[in-house]
């Protein structure tokens, strides 16, 4: 798996508008403590943006970029670094970039941001089912995707004109007819794979604590039943009657139910696979059928 990048983004927030100008990436470390490189980090993104500033060059920090491989990217740990982010910037992005699926003559960029829905039930750590019921938040409610625009400054289009090719065709356009489609949807079918295998642990995970659950609610009712019997017959002696909830009682205590942020981020993986085998697969017949045209007419 080849190695994945991440960096800052610099620009501007220009009322409805968020302006990506410039950006810087972060320096890759490994087999250092985790503490030096956190206080490495931080000298050296305020050391860029020293730097940027004395050269006259947007400055404010508008969110990040990172690489993915085959489009994995939906994590716990993008959606910390988000809520990191939006402690001081409020409007802020991921631009998330697939090199190897740009590779194919396709330009896989995206920009996201967490719903605000999301974001609230992730600040309180309140994944139950009960209340995501409540806020009607599904998987599908994780992630949204903003659209995005690419301009170039008016030298850089200059420069891009005096450096184009005169043929018709680029490489781009030559990656697209490539048939070859083996790397790719292996690839995305051994991902999707292994999230299926992720989910099912997910439900059996939800299984078994619902298992304990309907045990610990009929040992309950089992000691319910047996103290309510047990005050009939003190209230026929004159006796005061036992509460009927004892809390030092292990059946008593409350179940943990598991968190089901997991098996939303995995839920909406496996949806970000499907939906690329299957543009894959479409542009893979339109090439197929283009193919057995050619070869009739000739």
């Amino acid at each position: 798996m080849p190695a994945l990048v991440t960096g800052q983004l610099l620009g501007l927030d220009i009322g409805s508008v968020l302006e990506v100008t410039n950006c810087f990436p972060f320096p890759s470390r490994g087999g250092e403590e985790e503490e030096e490189v956190e206080a490495d980090g931080a000298n050296y993104q305020l050391e860029m943006m020293r730097c940027l500033r004395e050269v006259n060059v947007d400055n404010n920090t508008v969110g990040w970029y990172q690489s993915t491989y085959m489009g994995s990217y939906q994590t716990a740990e993008l959606i910390e670094t988000f809520l990191n982010y939006q402690e001081n910037i409020k409007r802020c992005v991921c631009i998330i970039y697939d090199p190897q699926r740009s590779g194919q003559g396709v330009l896989a960029l995206k920009a996201l941001k967490l719903t605000d829905a999301f974001m609230e039930l992730f600040r309180n750590q309140n994944f139950t089912g009960e209340k995501l019921r409540e806020q009607n938040l599904t998987w599908q409610d994780i992630f949204q995707e903003i659209p995005v625009k690419i301009s170039n400054s008016a030298l850089v289009s200059a420069i891009m004109t005096e450096l184009e090719s005169v043929s018709p065709a680029t490489q781009s356009d030559f990656d697209r007819l490539v048939l070859s489609t083996n790397p790719f949807m292996e690839k995305n079918l051994e991902f999707l794979i292994e999230c299926m295998d992720d989910l099912s642990m997910e439900q059996q995970r939800f299984q078994y604590y619902y298992r304990n659950l309907s045990r610990q609610q009929a040992q309950q009712q089992a000691w319910l039943q047996k103290r309510r019997t047990e005050n009939m017959s003190r209230r026929a002696l004159g006796e005061e009657p036992l509460p009927e909830e004892d809390p030092n009682n292990p059946i008593f205590k409350p179940l943990i139910e598991p968190s089901r942020l997991d098996s939303y981020l995995i839920t909406n993986q496996i949806s970000n696979y499907c939906s690329q085998i299957n543009g894959f697969a479409g542009q893979s017949f339109i090439k197929l059928y283009m193919m057995d045209a050619v070869h009739e007419n000739n």
